[in-house]
């Protein structure tokens, strides 16, 4: 059996065909258990997320996964030839390994896939399709992910808006949770900016949108995290005094938060500092603010050039990643021929075991029938040495008999400095 990797991600097909290959989790369930019982496809696991949908098996061929996947999406199997890259043993080991360390994603070094991959090796664990080999692979893999985020910087930098805004908030405050924060406005970017925000820890959100609705959606998304309150958008201005950090996102087309505003919020604030970020095109802040004592404000181009700066580190930092990877990946393949062979190794053993039994009493039984003893042990002795050798002795025929002669050159090499060996450690005894 072969471990193959087979998918298609942000790469290799558009977000159309992305779409309807994607599986939610109630029906890979369902699927992967149908597989188990049909023992069709019973050692795999299904990554699916919004930029890849990859198949993780041993089979016998990569085809019937492929057309696994083409069947169970409804689809004809020539729309996906085109857009599927294909895996195999190393090579599919090294891929799971870059897709869990995030250096395969489209936010280079974003830690959230992993934790999707340990949920979809849980969910197969669950339906029944997880042999023992096939779980040593994937938990090799996290032990490479979590490799390449403590030996490298490749998941340090902020590298989104959200993100990079929570940083600069850490690099301006020392005591986040005492934070008060202000959304104005609750749209996509900012919700990902109040996200990173309650993950730090701070004290309260204040959310500011225009409508309510959205404001809602967002306080519910966040209040389980931390303290939240809605305000009127119609009180902005008179709000501003009680935020340490604004953000602001509104996609008006004039400015929002004039000069005046924020220097009458300083005077109520005491003048205790004050950091305002403007993600808005055209611009929500007065850039005038920018000269007031004792605010700090950063605007879309400003956290730009940060992110650009961070994931050129992050691709730097990739390579020495990389590297990593292909050496764990070469590491693991060794780890499972050794597996493998102890494997066979003890079904050696337990077949010589058995045949040792079987010569014993044989031998006892002689004994018993009053035979000579020096004879029955010559003989028992005759008989478990050539029983032994057998396996040993065909391997050899079959290897010298074969078309490519370095198979049995390297047996005959081996098997003689084994003996030499012996023969060393006899003299030395």
């Amino acid at each position: 059996m072969t471990f193959y990797a087979i998918g298609v991600n942000h790469q290799t097909a558009s977000v159309e065909l992305r779409e309807r290959v994607a599986f939610n989790a109630e029906r890979l369930s369902l699927l992967l258990s149908e597989q188990s019982e049909k023992l069709q496809l019973n050692d795999l696991v299904v990554v699916s997320t919004c930029n890849r949908t990859e198949i993780y098996a041993m089979a016998e061929h990569a085809d019937i996964l492929l057309n696994w996947l083409a069947q169970t999406n409804g689809i004809d199997v020539s729309q996906l030839f085109n857009h599927v890259y294909r895996y195999e043993n190393i090579q599919a080991v090294t891929h799971l390994m870059r897709v869990a360390s995030g250096l395969d994603s489209l936010m280079l070094g974003e830690p959230q896939i992993l934790g999707q991959v340990k949920s979809a090796l849980s969910l197969a664990r669950t339906a029944g399709t997880v042999t023992t080999q096939l779980n040593r692979i994937f938990e090799y893999a996290f032990y490479a992910a979590k490799r390449v985020r403590s030996e490298t910087a490749v998941g340090a930098h902020a590298v989104s808006m959200g993100y990079a805004v929570a940083q600069l908030a850490l690099q301006v405050f020392s005591h986040p949770e005492k934070l008060v924060v202000m959304m104005v406005a609750a749209g996509e970017m900012n919700s990902l900016v109040a996200k990173h925000m309650a993950d730090l820890g701070v004290a309260k959100v204040l959310i500011c949108n225009r409508g309510h609705e959205r404001a809602e959606k967002l306080a519910q998304e966040i209040t389980p995290f931390v303290e939240v309150e809605i305000i009127p958008f119609h009180a902005l201005s008179e709000n501003l005094y009680r935020a340490d950090i604004i953000s602001s996102c509104t996609g008006s087309l004039h400015q929002i938060i004039s000069y005046t505003d924020v220097k009458t919020a300083l005077k109520k604030r005491r003048y205790q500092q004050m950091l305002m970020v403007d993600l808005a095109v055209p611009r929500d802040i007065d850039a005038k603010v920018d000269e007031l004592d004792g605010v700090y404000l950063y605007g879309v181009d400003d956290l730009q050039t940060v992110i650009d700066e961070n994931l050129a580190q992050r691709r730097q930092a990739a390579v020495e990643a990389e590297v990593m990877v292909n050496q764990l990946a070469t590491q693991m393949l060794s780890q499972e021929k050794v597996h493998a062979a102890s494997e066979i190794i003890q079904q050696y053993r337990a077949t010589a075991e058995q045949i040792q039994q079987q010569e014993l009493a044989h031998a006892m039984q002689l004994l018993n029938d009053g035979q000579d003893a020096a004879q029955v042990l010559q003989a028992f002795s005759h008989r478990l040495t050539q029983k032994l050798l057998h396996p040993t002795s065909i391997l050899l025929k079959d290897a010298a008999q074969a078309d490519d002669p370095e198979q049995f050159e390297w047996m005959q090499a081996h098997l003689t400095d084994i003996l030499q060996n012996r023969r060393k450690a006899k003299v030395n005894k």
